[in-house]
């Protein structure tokens, strides 16, 4: 057994000593955005300060851009499992990045053709799809969400299927409000059976636990930094072939090769060293817990933590019984969700609730948190939606206590 290093991990967060009132401030807003260590801060100033240039040129600042560049790439493709550092793109964020392969993914179908969305996912897996099918007059198919326990049912995707006319499934790793898990391995398996291709939205899940591309066996996943402890920038992996064969949107001078094809003009260079720094931190916070320096356990060391704070929530909610819980609610289940969970307290609005807890030094988030077809199918939108608590692996028992204290005065 080893104890997670909970003050060592504080201590790495500069903005976790905020304080509102004489009181140390909580943030529940991780799904929004995470806190980030002051290493990352620190390696976008040092870039800034030392190595400012574009890549291309004989200057040792641009070879020494390029260096960093791609050594933040394979310690991506290590987060990911991915086979090769090449099949890492960098971008604005996630949406930016799905938008534009839609448009080329769009490129393959023909009408007649269908894609599938769920009404679980954040609109960022939901829009782009929508829109691109529009484009060239293919079907969309909503997989829907069981109310009851805001999960994915597999019978109901296979029900969606075709062979040969279903080109994508586009599904999400964990609901960014709910913090339900699904069952990609399985939607992988249906999906190629028929002949689709999968892309997958680990936005949510990047901070929670270990993602592997080659186990989910998808086709294409993408991600945000900035939810898992970085900067603001967006992340894709896609497999190789797919990547080499699809013909990307770009500017003649660009490389017509991967990743390079799939980057439009100059990156974010700052935020790709800042990423790094990123990788360094979760490197340094799984040897802090057991000795072990992969970015694989590292994650594995957060999963397990979050399991714990989950629980702990969820014993806190079954005292409370004004607050009203959407998503798995047994504390028994935890390893089939994250520690995020959406509430509503009866007779509050989500937002004022969230403005309370805000005035007692507590950040959440309230509304429909992007995921407008989920609280459209929870008949939520009408009344301001839910109030989203979000936990990461600075939190703690305390602060989930403290929360609770505050919510049952409301």
């Amino acid at each position: 057994m080893h104890t997670f290093p909970t003050d060592w991990a504080r201590a790495q967060f500069p903005s976790l000593q905020l304080a509102i009132e004489g009181r140390q401030a909580i943030f529940l807003d991780g799904p929004a955005g995470t806190q980030v260590p002051e290493a990352v801060p620190r390696a976008v100033a040092e870039y800034y300060r030392k190595n400012n240039s574009n890549l291309g040129g004989e200057s040792v600042t641009s070879r020494q851009t390029a260096e960093m560049v791609q050594q933040s790439r394979e310690q991506l493709a290590e987060f990911f499992n991915a086979p090769s550092p090449a099949e890492i793109m960098f971008g604005q964020n996630m949406t930016s990045l799905t938008f534009a392969l839609s448009r080329s993914l769009s490129r393959t179908w023909t009408a007649g053709d269908q894609v599938i969305v769920t009404s679980l996912d954040h609109d960022a897996n939901v829009t782009p799809w929508r829109l691109a099918a529009e484009d060239c007059g293919v079907t969309v198919q909503t997989w829907e969400v069981d109310p009851e326990g805001c999960t994915l049912d597999l019978a109901g995707l296979a029900r969606l299927l075709h062979a040969k006319r279903t080109r994508l499934v586009a599904v999400t790793l964990a609901s960014n409000v709910t913090g339900t898990l699904v069952d990609v391995p399985g939607v992988c398996r249906l999906a190629h059976a028929a002949g689709a291709q999968v892309f997958v939205d680990a936005v949510h899940f990047a901070p929670h636990g270990p993602i592997d591309v080659q186990a989910l066996d998808c086709d294409y996943l993408a991600c945000s930094a900035y939810k898992f402890f970085g900067p603001h920038l967006g992340l894709c992996w896609g497999r190789r072939d797919l990547l080499e064969n699809l013909k990307s949107y770009n500017v003649r001078p660009a490389s017509n090769q991967i990743p390079g094809k799939w980057q439009a003009g100059t990156q974010n260079f700052e935020a790709i060293a800042g990423t790094g720094a990123t990788l360094r931190y979760l490197r340094e916070l799984g040897y802090q817990s057991n000795g072990q320096t992969t970015l694989r356990n590292a994650m594995e060391v957060i999963r397990e933590r979050e399991k714990s704070l989950s629980k702990h929530f969820l014993d806190g909610v079954r005292r409370e019984h004004r607050l009203e819980l959407f998503g798995i609610d047994d504390p028994d289940r935890c390893a089939l969700r994250t520690p995020t969970f959406a509430v509503r307290v009866r007779e509050v609005k989500p937002a004022v609730v969230a403005q309370k807890l805000a005035e007692a030094g507590i950040f959440v988030w309230s509304g429909d948190c992007y995921a407008v077809d989920l609280i459209e199918r929870l008949h939520l939108a009408d009344s301001g939606g839910i109030v989203r608590l979000g936990f990461v692996h600075y939190n703690t028992e305390e602060e989930i206590d403290r929360t609770l204290d505050v919510l049952a005065t409301l």
